[in-house]
């Protein structure tokens, strides 16, 4: 759209003739979201919609650091109770416990932590048990 309007000629008509021959090029049919339904546009505006919609795109989350780590900690958990060998759930323990030890050394900003370390030898023999291994097998 970088040619001028023509003097003379109203600016409506002008912009219609360019989307009219923009249609029939077919450059409206590749944009992003061609066929789909429009948002609902019944909720009220929000100035940030823009940020939002990057975010979720993007899979980003806005946490304070404390809650953040509250996350991470359960998902260590999860993965670690997952794990195929026991060497992995010591790794995946030792790593959010690294974290979780700097946490309380230095709490993060944001709600109380209210995180302790894992129970590497306790979840580890939990596994075990769940496994029906001995407390000698594994691979630590």
């Amino acid at each position: 759209m970088t040619e001028r309007k023509p003097p003379g000629v109203s600016f409506e008509s002008f912009v219609d003739k360019q989307i009219r021959e923009a249609a029939e090029r077919g450059e409206f049919a590749r944009l992003q979201g061609f066929g789909k339904p429009l948002p609902d546009d019944t909720a009220p505006y929000d100035e940030l919609w823009w940020v939002k919609q990057k975010m979720h795109r993007e899979g980003a989350s806005v946490l304070p650091p404390s809650l953040a780590l509250r996350k991470e900690a359960e998902d260590a958990a999860e993965d670690a109770r997952a794990a195929v060998t026991e060497s992995q759930l010591r790794r995946i323990l030792g790593e959010i416990n690294t974290k979780i030890a700097e946490a309380l050394a230095m709490p993060p900003a944001g709600p109380p932590l209210n995180l302790t370390l894992f129970d590497v030898e306790g979840m580890a023999a939990e596994w075990r048990a769940g496994r029906g291994t001995g407390a000698g097998a594994g691979g630590a």
